[in-house]
């Protein structure tokens, strides 16, 4: 029993968690919501896209899918679309890991931008064919190009604060499992 809890995964979910409700706080204060205030990045996708691309074992996919599905319905987007644009872009990089492991960063990093912009183009193109009202296209692209340009940041931190790194080939964790 004990070595369940000396397992880092559940200390890094924990954190996952705690991170992902202080940004979910932050996004609700009131603050920048001037009329025509440029939009902010999503630094919750950010963390979410390092981790997977790092160590997509610390994010199992139902964790994912709470938070962003809490997201959801506390920001009052309709509920479930995000959420399943996210966990299948979570999955097609998860899907990836072996090959996101022998990247260098700035491929990496083309791949994750790749995957932020398709994420945007199939949230808008689905709230049009709904004819859902959605912001414009214009601050849309400024959002995702923010978080694009975030997305080192926050994968220079989880380097740096958490020691969140990408396995070596052949790596094995105290259990003598590979990584």
């Amino acid at each position: 029993m004990t070595e369940f809890w000396r397992q880092e995964h559940w200390i890094f979910r924990a954190l996952f968690l705690a991170i992902a409700l202080l940004l979910l706080f932050i996004r609700l204060l009131p603050l920048g919501s001037a009329p025509g205030a440029l939009p902010g990045p999503d630094l919750l996708i950010c963390v979410i896209m390092a981790w997977i691309v790092r160590r997509p074992d610390f994010l199992p996919m139902p964790l994912i899918l709470f938070v962003i599905l809490a997201e959801d319905l506390i920001l009052m987007r309709p509920p479930g679309l995000w959420t399943a644009i996210v966990i299948l872009a979570t999955e097609f990089l998860r899907g990836r890991v072996t090959l996101t492991r022998e990247l260098s960063f700035v491929v990496e990093w083309l791949l994750v931008s790749g995957v932020m912009l398709g994420m945007m183009a199939l949230y808008r193109l689905t709230l049009g064919l709904a004819f859902v009202p959605q912001a414009p296209f214009g601050f849309a692209i400024v959002q995702v190009l923010w978080s694009i340009a975030v997305y080192p940041v926050v994968v220079g931190l989880s380097r740096l604060a958490l020691d969140l790194r990408k396995p070596a080939t052949g790596e094995v964790d105290s259990f003598g499992r590979r990584l």
